[in-house]
């Protein structure tokens, strides 16, 4: 049977550097779970994503369960993205995991203070990153409960119909605006 649209689990990974992101996958594969990780590389795209904006706006799916967030990327920052999720009462329950180089301590403070879940600093060393990502992974797209999904609508790329979560019935309109991306 196969597996409704508003049912996928997925994590959103946003990362620019493209070594880091291979490593990511690799590291989530050995649990079948890279297969379910969708990658975007700035946080500019992170928001479109989250919204439904630009490229985004057809999307299926639901939220993720998990956004796995670099700090230091072109043109928004990790901790703006942080900030306007945390902001966002659709957004707001997604837990948020900074995977990142910064070891600065004023940058692990901003990111606490703004609701992130998890501070994790990438290890330098190819096999304690592997590790590491393999236990964030196994943690929250295994043994972490997410949090519900909100009643936001999604939209099949398929059909290109309004499909609202926990229901059957397939709408042709949208009626649930949200205030940030005007849907």
């Amino acid at each position: 049977m196969d597996t409704p649209i508003s049912n996928i689990k997925n994590i959103l990974l946003v990362e620019d550097d493209l070594r880091d992101v291979e490593l990511t996958l690799a590291a989530l594969e050995e649990y079948n779970l890279a297969n379910k990780v969708f990658v975007v590389h700035d946080g500019a795209a992170a928001l479109d994503y989250l919204y439904h904006r630009g490229k985004f706006q057809m999307r299926a799916g639901n939220n993720p369960i998990l956004i796995l967030l670099d700090n230091k990327m072109p043109k928004v920052n990790g901790l703006e993205v942080l900030k306007t999720i945390k902001a966002d009462e659709h957004l707001k329950i997604i837990p948020v995991v900074v995977l990142t180089s910064s070891r600065e301590t004023p940058d692990l403070v901003e990111f606490y203070k703004h609701g992130v879940n998890a501070y994790v600093v990438k290890p330098v060393d190819f096999n304690e990153f592997m590790a590491a990502v393999k236990k964030l992974g196994v943690f929250w797209a295994a043994v972490n409960e997410p949090p519900p999904q909100t009643g936001r609508e999604e939209t099949s790329v398929v059909s290109g119909k309004v499909i609202a979560p926990g229901k059957n019935e397939v709408k042709n309109e949208i009626t649930t605006k949200h205030p940030a991306s005007g849907r």
